[in-house]
């Protein structure tokens, strides 16, 4: 009878883990999922943005077309990404055209003078802040995800219930992502 005492303790004990872990994965994996949900909000502003942009920009430099056409293009390919790598090589190149379309605005001056200009570009770099805050905290969370789900004990509870780890979301480095300044 002591012995059958003892077996009910350690199934009780084991089941127990197996609840505490499932539950702290499961509580990760959602911290992941609405961290990435922050960074689609972030880059939804962004994106609200960019039109806005472009407007301005063509009531002043007009013959600029093809450098606003690959902003446009950079945008779309961006909001129609997919995957979390998909989605970061189509910020990096939309980056890279909002940098173009920043250095052709050196080139007029009532342009660098406009207030919505001006207010857009705060607002655009505001943005910026915002993505690179809500990156970090979705990858420290699929970071402690990843770790819960190599690390032994959990490991086992991890694949017994097919967690999967999530990809990171990588940007290019801080400098070359910031919104270039427009100086007067």
């Amino acid at each position: 009878m002591d012995y059958l005492y003892i077996i009910l303790i350690v199934v009780a004990i084991i089941v127990v883990w197996f609840i505490v872990i499932y539950n702290s994965l499961v509580k990760r994996k959602n911290r992941g999922k609405e961290a990435w949900s922050d960074i689609d909000v972030q880059l939804k502003r962004r994106y609200n943005l960019i039109p806005n942009l472009i407007q301005t920009v063509k009531g002043y430099a007009a013959h600029e077309k093809g450098v606003l056409e690959k902003v446009t293009q950079a945008r779309a390919r961006a909001m129609g990404a997919q995957s979390v790598e998909e989605k970061a090589k189509a910020e990096n190149m939309l980056t890279d055209t909002l940098k173009s379309l920043f250095a052709v605005s050196e080139n007029y001056p009532d342009l660098k003078a406009s207030q919505n200009f001006l207010e857009l570009q705060r607002e655009l770099r505001d943005t910026e802040d915002k993505i690179q805050a809500a990156r970090r905290f979705y990858n420290s969370n699929v970071r402690d995800l990843s770790i819960k789900i190599e690390s032994f004990p959990s490991n086992i509870v991890a694949n017994i219930f097919k967690f999967k780890k999530m990809e990171l979301f990588e940007l290019e480095e801080a400098e070359a992502r910031a919104v270039p300044k427009v100086s007067f």
